[in-house]
């Protein structure tokens, strides 16, 4: 399609000249995407929950839930609530537990957030007309969800959305990791990083005092069955603190060279105006550094959460 106004081209890459930040329908994406999975579109008026029905993403996320509360069991009913020192039992069990539930919180939101997906379908002739482009620029229309490509934009085939600031499709979050959900998917990897390599040091010093004194004074299971606990406790540990550990240090590199990780392995000149550092780190996390960083609750604002049945007709609410 081609006129004196402006030129269409199906691209699936390179950069366009629509800004990341241009809304263009009525109201933001995050506040209209129902829940439906891959094809979920968006619905002016209706503040509804962002969710993937994908089967490997949801497999995925059931057993990162499942392992972490795995490790929870093992801490608390093997380790700490039969020791005999009170202080130490209740104050790793609060560390651990703490950051147990603030590694959830983060994943949930990472799962339930929009990434900053481009509404399918608004590459049409009189939303080209209103952008009022002048003679010979260039925007850009994905072949695949016939939208128009903001800057930075990238396809999901299993989001089946185009994802302002892609990152990358993590299927252990059941969801891709983009502009909007970046700061809590940085915030579930340091989380499970801690809750693992304190989980290896109370395996450690529980293994430790065991050996001096009975197995049965240890622990209310048998020393079999808490062998093989802990064990398996120290092998999830290990792999989830490598995984997560290396996760969360590109993530911060990405961040501060305002890069992404589908730029950086397409080799993409950067055509943006880069923000480095501490400036990078502010656009993802929000303001000044403060502890609200580290905060998954943040901009939470959870009103009614009902049945999907009442949500669908609009009785229940989850805004962020």
């Amino acid at each position: 399609m081609q006129s004196s106004n402006h030129r269409l081209r199906d691209m699936e890459q390179h950069h366009p000249l629509l800004s990341a930040g241009a809304d263009v329908e009525t109201g933001s994406l995050a506040a209209g995407v129902m829940v439906g999975g891959p094809h979920a579109g968006h619905t002016a008026g209706n503040r509804t929950m962002w969710f993937i029905q994908d089967s490997c993403g949801m497999v995925c996320a059931g057993m990162t839930w499942f392992l972490v509360l795995y490790a929870e069991f093992v801490v608390n009913f093997v380790m700490l609530l039969p020791g005999k020192n009170f202080w130490y039992s209740l104050l790793n069990g609060a560390t651990f537990n703490s950051l147990a539930v603030l590694a959830l919180a983060s994943h949930l939101r990472t799962m339930l957030t929009d990434p900053g997906a481009v509404p399918k379908g608004n590459a049409t002739k009189e939303y080209m007309e209103s952008l009022q482009l002048k003679p010979g620029e260039v925007i850009y229309k994905c072949p695949k969800c016939c939208s128009i490509k903001p800057e930075r934009a990238h396809h999901c085939s299993i989001c089946k959305r185009c994802i302002r600031k892609m990152d990358h499709h993590c299927p252990w979050v059941n969801n891709c990791v983009g502009e909007k959900n970046q700061r809590f998917f940085v915030l579930f990897t340091m989380y499970i990083a801690l809750i693992s390599a304190h989980a290896l040091g109370l395996s450690g010093m529980h293994f430790f005092t065991c050996i001096k004194v009975q197995w049965n004074e240890c622990s209310d299971f048998s020393p079999g069955v808490s062998v093989l606990l802990l064990i398996f406790l120290c092998l999830e540990a290990v792999l989830f603190l490598t995984f997560t550990a290396v996760m969360f240090g590109t993530q911060l590199h990405s961040i501060c060279n305002d890069e992404t990780e589908i730029e950086r392995l397409k080799n993409e000149k950067p055509m943006w105006e880069r923000r480095m550092r501490w400036d990078g780190m502010r656009a993802v996390f929000g303001g000044p550094p403060s502890l609200q960083w580290c905060n998954p609750f943040t901009g939470l604002r959870l009103r009614r959460l009902l049945l999907l049945s009442h949500a669908r007709r609009g009785g229940s609410e989850f805004s962020v």
